[in-house]
């Protein structure tokens, strides 16, 4: 097992110009390193099982988690406990980078939140 970086790990893009890289894809732990271009958010939505830690890198994420809006700054993170209606988007002018861990995994656990169901 060698060293794991962007450009050995599995590439995927998603949303409007974003780009995922898997650096850790086992079932009970994902670790996948993101690009979010500014303007760029992902849907709202929620995991029943999974917990994720969302770590900036570059840039300004903005993580909306159950209605409080947080601005994570490079070297910032937010737990996103299972459950939690969740929206990470850009509002920033450069590239947002950062990391997600999930665990278990979150693929296959997502379930959509959009604002009205809060109440």
């Amino acid at each position: 097992m060698g060293a794991v970086s962007k450009a050995n790990a599995e590439h995927y893009r998603w949303g409007k110009g974003c780009d995922g890289w898997h650096l850790l894809a086992g079932d009970d732990l994902s670790v996948i390193e993101e690009r979010m271009p500014p303007g760029a958010a992902e849907v709202r939505h929620r995991h029943a099982r999974s917990r994720q830690f969302f770590y900036a890198l570059e840039g300004t994420l903005t993580l909306e988690l159950d209605g409080a809006v947080h601005q994570l700054q490079s070297g910032q993170g937010l737990h996103v406990p299972p459950g939690a209606a969740h929206q990470a988007r850009n509002e920033g002018s450069a590239d947002a980078r950062f990391l997600v861990v999930s665990a278990p995994r979150s693929h296959g656990d997502r379930i959509a939140a959009p604002l009205d169901a809060e109440a």
